[in-house]
C-alpha cells in the first residue's frame, strides 16, 4: 500500500515538473519573441535612460536645497557636556586648607541662537531654491523630449530598413520568376541568350542588395537596443505598425504662431529664464552681505565637582547661570571681497540675460528650420508618390514588352531598377516626413505623451 502511494506521488510530481517546465519554456519563448511597439520603446527609455535619471536626481537635489533654505529660519540649538579629572594642589572647601587631591568635575549647558535680520538673505535663499527646483524640472522635461526624439528616430529607422528589405526581397522574387520565363523564351528562340545572362546578373545584384539591407536592419536594431539600454541584442525586435502620415494642418499654420507658442512652452527658453532669475537672486544675496546682521542668543550652563560637600542636585542648582542678549555684526572692511562678489554677480546676471536672448534666437531659428524641413519633407513625399506612379507604369510597360520579346533584358532591368529605387524613395521620404512632423509638433506645444505615432 505504501509502495503504491509513493508511486502515485512520484507520478504526480513528475507531471507537475513537466507542466512547470513547459510553462517556463513558454514564458522564455514569449520573452524572447516580444516585439516592441514605439510607445513601449518610448516608455522604457524615459524610465531607464541614464541621462533622464540624472536629470531627475537634479530635481531631488533642488528639493534638498529648498529644505536647507527653509531650515535657516529655525533657531540653532546646541547642547554641551564635559567631564574631567584633575590631580594637583587644591583648596579643600571643608577645611579651607590646600591639599593634593584628585578632583572630578563636570560641566554642561544649552545654547540657542536665532537670526533676526541678515539682509533678507534667508528669504532670498528660499526664493532661489524655488527657482532652482523649477529650472531642474525644465531640464528634466527637455531631456525627456530629447530622448523621445532619439528613440523615435531610431525606431523609424528600423521600420524604414525593414520595409526597404521587404521591397528588395519582393522585387528579387519577381526577378527569379523572370529567369524561368526568360530561359523558356531563349530555348524557344524568341530571345537571345544574352538576355538570360542579363537577368541572371540582375538577380545576383539584387541578392547583394538583400544582404546589405538585412545588415542595415540588424545594425539599426542594435542601435535602438543600445539606446534603450537592452542587453539581448539577438532577440530584440520591433512590432511593425502601419505608420500613416500625420495630419498636415500644422504645416499650414503661420510660422510666427508656432514660434510664439514655442517661446511660451519650450524648455530651452524656460531654462534660460530661470537661469536669469537665479543670477538675479545671487546678486541680491551678494548685496545682502553689505547689511549688518542681528542675532539673538540665549545660554544656560552649570557645573559639578566632587570636592564640594553639596550633593549633585544642589550643586547643579547653585552653580547654574544663564546668558542672553543681542549680537549686532556690522561689516566694515573685508578686503573688497563683498564688493567684488557683487560686481561678479552683476557680470553673471548680464551674461545670463545674453544667454536668454540667444536661446530665444536659437529657438526661433530652430522652429523656422523645423517648419521648412517639414514642408520640404511633405513636398518630397508627394513627389515620391507621383514618381512611383509613373515608374510603375513604365515598369509594367517594359515588362509586357519584354515578355513578348519586344525589348531586351538590359532595358527591362533598368526599368525595374528605377521602379525599385522609386519604391525605396517613397519609404525614405515617408518616414523622414513623419519624423520631421514630430519635431514640429513638439515645438507647437504638443506634449510628448500626446504625439501621434
Amino acid at each position: 500500500m505504501i509502495l503504491k502511494t509513493n508511486l502515485a506521488t512520484q507520478s504526480i510530481m513528475k507531471k507537475l515538473g513537466i507542466l512547470l517546465f513547459f510553462l517556463f519554456m513558454g514564458f522564455q519563448f514569449n520573452a524572447q519573441n516580444k516585439k516592441w511597439t514605439l510607445r513601449e520603446c518610448l516608455t522604457h527609455a524615459l524610465a531607464n535612460n541614464i541621462q533622464v535619471k540624472q536629470s531627475a536626481l537634479d530635481v531631488d537635489l533642488a528639493e534638498i536645497e529648498k529644505s536647507d533654505a527653509i531650515g535657516n529660519f529655525l533657531p540653532s540649538i546646541n547642547g554641551s557636556f564635559s567631564v574631567s579629572e584633575n590631580t594637583g594642589l587644591s583648596f579643600n572647601p571643608t577645611t579651607n586648607q590646600p591639599e593634593t587631591v584628585t578632583t572630578l568635575s563636570a560641566t554642561g549647558g544649552v545654547s540657542l541662537g536665532y537670526t533676526l535680520f541678515d539682509g533678507l538673505r534667508n528669504f532670498r535663499q528660499v526664493q532661489r531654491a524655488e527657482i532652482s527646483k523649477l529650472a531642474s524640472q525644465y531640464r528634466l522635461s527637455k531631456m525627456q523630449d530629447d530622448i523621445l526624439l532619439f528613440v523615435a528616430n531610431g525606431y523609424l529607422q528600423v521600420v524604414l530598413n525593414k520595409e526597404n528589405l521587404a521591397e528588395i526581397q519582393s522585387q528579387n522574387a519577381v526577378t527569379v520568376e523572370q529567369i524561368d520565363r526568360t530561359n523558356n523564351l531563349v530555348e524557344a528562340g524568341v530571345l537571345p541568350r544574352g538576355d538570360l545572362l542579363e537577368i541572371n546578373a540582375t538577380d545576383a545584384l539584387e541578392k547583394q542588395r538583400v544582404a546589405v539591407a538585412e545588415n542595415a536592419v540588424k545594425i539599426s536594431l542594435i542601435s535602438l537596443a543600445q539606446l534603450l539600454l537592452l542587453q539581448d541584442y539577438e532577440n530584440f525586435d520591433i512590432a511593425i505598425a502601419d505608420f500613416s502620415v500625420m495630419d498636415t494642418t500644422i504645416t499650414s499654420t503661420p510660422v510666427a504662431d508656432i514660434i510664439n507658442v514655442a517661446k511660451e512652452n519650450r524648455s530651452e527658453v524656460k531654462i534660460a529664464e530661470q537661469n536669469v532669475a537665479l543670477a538675479s537672486k545671487d546678486l541680491q544675496l551678494a548685496k545682502g552681505l553689505n547689511y549688518p546682521s542681528l542675532t539673538a542668543f540665549f545660554g544656560y550652563d552649570t557645573r559639578y565637582t566632587d570636592i564640594n560637600p553639596l550633593d549633585f542636585s544642589d550643586q547643579l542648582y547653585q552653580n547654574d547661570g544663564i546668558n542672553y542678549g543681542l549680537r549686532l555684526s556690522v561689516p566694515i572692511l573685508n578686503g573688497f571681497s563683498t564688493r567684488n562678489n557683487v560686481r561678479r554677480n552683476k557680470v553673471n546676471l548680464k551674461n545670463n540675460e545674453f544667454q536668454l536672448e540667444q536661446a530665444k534666437l536659437d529657438l526661433e531659428s530652430n522652429v523656422y528650420q523645423a517648419y521648412v524641413d517639414a514642408q520640404g519633407a511633405g513636398k518630397a513625399y508627394e513627389a515620391a508618390l507621383a514618381a512611383i506612379e509613373s515608374q510603375e507604369l513604365a515598369y509594367q510597360y517594359a515588362k509586357d514588352r519584354y515578355d513578348v520579346g519586344l525589348t531586351n533584358a538590359f532595358d527591362f532591368s533598368q526599368s525595374k531598377l528605377r521602379y525599385d529605387n522609386a519604391k525605396i524613395g517613397v519609404n525614405r521620404s515617408k518616414y523622414d516626413y513623419i519624423f520631421k512632423m514630430m519635431v514640429l509638433e513638439l515645438y507647437f506645444g504638443v506634449k510628448s505623451s500626446e504625439l501621434k505615432f
